[in-house]
């Protein structure tokens, strides 16, 4: 049975039966978003539903966001063309802060019953999630809400549209908790052999290790064998890159580096060690030695050594301290690695880099730590988890790239970014080329939650990021 018998056909007017012994349900309809010969066909299917069969509006349900360009309309057509439903969907805020809303889903009348008003839903939720969306919510009819909670909406609240009722809904988006599990959850487990020693009493789980008897730091970073084999000069460079940022975020001066490097061929050890050596010469920091090995499998870690008499702790921060978020938002996204890695270290000067690797020596905050895989968001909970405190992050005020969707930002490895926590007040750093700016407080509790625009507050992270507890 086709679309155009559903709509025009012996069916029309009442819900069609697509049981074993009627025939076949209809053909396959795909979802994509919409031309413009779909866009007012679907804005015809709303005004026949909104305007004259509901009465919902007078005249016309166009509003602004028709006319914003960001907008998305998606439309679920028939092989024929048929237009068969649309939902748009649009950012709630300019700029876009990863806050949007879904609104005016309508299917036709004559095939509310046959999944054509779910599919579009998911797919409105699956756009959003792929647009690096952290917030997704729609004021539902209040005869559609039971719908909305079996694909999985959570229900907000009561509210009204001209005089109507209906239900605030939010899809859960748990991008950054599910970030934090695979990056960061299984270190407890997997740590505690090593009892509640490892790092030194009040620095378990911070960037570096103090080394006992003495006022050296000691960091060490791995990366990713895939990494080592796809971008081998940028693997090199990142080993260097990962493990000053986590002395720096100790408040450390480097003194040198160690590298163990494992590659399958002699081309491929030749570019790691390329690069490598460009960022120890970029920051002025000597490879003292390390280990070399050819004929296996890519594989590539530094240890990186650094002084410092007062050590600052990622566990340092209390309840009330504000959270700061220093970050070199110059650059642009790695290719190759779009929404995943920003390259804001590569382009800069020696003297650039050496004056960013101070910004927490200068500062001496309570708690410092290096943003790193589990992202801003991840990395918040990591310093508030070790605090035995939770966190919220302003979503509105954290200095981010004008290219970078928020999203994005609060989940990649941004290049050089540290958190610090510290009474309010305290002065900004000297942040050399980087933004620095007062984005969130430690508060009671545990986790990360982020707050919006508009008061509202949703969970990033609903408990411990690590699970090691507080240092």
């Amino acid at each position: 049975m086709s679309w155009s018998d559903l709509l025009s056909g012996p069916h029309r007017g009442r819900t069609p039966d697509f049981s074993v012994l009627t025939g076949p349900a209809p053909d396959p309809f795909l979802i994509h978003p919409a031309d413009r010969k779909d866009l007012l066909a679907y804005r015809n299917l709303r005004r026949d539903a909104f305007v004259h069969d509901q009465n919902l509006f007078t005249g016309s349900d166009r509003d602004d966001l028709d006319d914003d360009p960001r907008t998305i309309v998606l439309v679920a057509k028939a092989q024929d063309g048929t237009v068969l439903g649309g939902v748009r969907l649009a950012p709630a805020t300019d700029p876009d802060l990863g806050w949007w809303t879904g609104s005016r889903l309508v299917v036709h009348p004559h095939l509310r019953t046959t999944g054509v008003g779910a599919a579009l839903v998911r797919a409105a939720c699956a756009h959003a999630e792929s647009a690096d969306v952290l917030r997704f919510e729609a004021t539902v009819q209040t005869a559609h809400a039971k719908l909305f909670a079996r694909l999985g909406w959570e229900r907000l609240g009561g509210t009204a549209v001209n005089g109507r009722p209906h239900v605030a809904m939010r899809w859960p988006i748990d991008r950054i908790e599910r970030l934090a599990n695979s990056t960061k959850a299984l270190l407890a487990e997997v740590l505690a052999p090593f009892g509640n020693d490892i790092g030194g009493t009040g620095f378990r789980g911070d960037d570096g290790a103090p080394v006992p008897g003495s006022d050296l730091i000691a960091a060490c970073d791995a990366i990713l064998p895939s990494m080592v084999e796809r971008d081998p000069e940028w693997a090199g460079w990142c080993a260097v890159l990962v493990n000053l940022n986590d002395l720096a975020a100790m408040g450390a001066e480097p003194v040198g580096l160690l590298d163990a490097v494992g590659a399958p061929t002699r081309a491929t050890l030749t570019r790691v060690m390329s690069g490598l050596a460009a960022a120890a010469q970029a920051w002025d920091v000597p490879v003292l030695g390390g280990h070399t090995q050819l004929g296996v499998p890519a594989a590539l870690a530094v240890t990186a050594l650094g002084r410092t008499p007062t050590p600052v702790r990622g566990g340092g921060g209390r309840p009330g301290h504000e959270l700061r978020l220093t970050a070199d938002t110059a650059g642009r996204w790695r290719p190759g690695y779009h929404g995943r890695q920003w390259d804001s270290t590569s382009h800069r000067s020696g003297n650039e880099l050496r004056a960013l690797h101070r910004v927490v020596a200068w500062a001496a905050p309570a708690a410092a730590k290096d943003v790193s895989m589990a992202g801003i968001a991840g990395t918040t909970g990591m310093l508030a988890e070790a605090s035995g405190v939770g966190a919220e992050l302003d979503v509105a005020r954290v200095p981010r790239p004008q290219d970078a969707a928020l999203g994005a930002w609060l989940t990649c490895f941004p290049g050089f970014a540290m958190l610090t926590a510290d009474r309010p007040g305290t002065p900004a750093p000297a942040a050399g080329p980087a933004d620095s700016a007062v984005c969130g407080r430690l508060v009671t509790g545990a986790g990360v939650r982020l707050r919006w625009p508009d008061g509202a507050t949703t969970t990033a992270v609903p408990g411990t990021v690590t699970g090691l507890g507080e240092s």
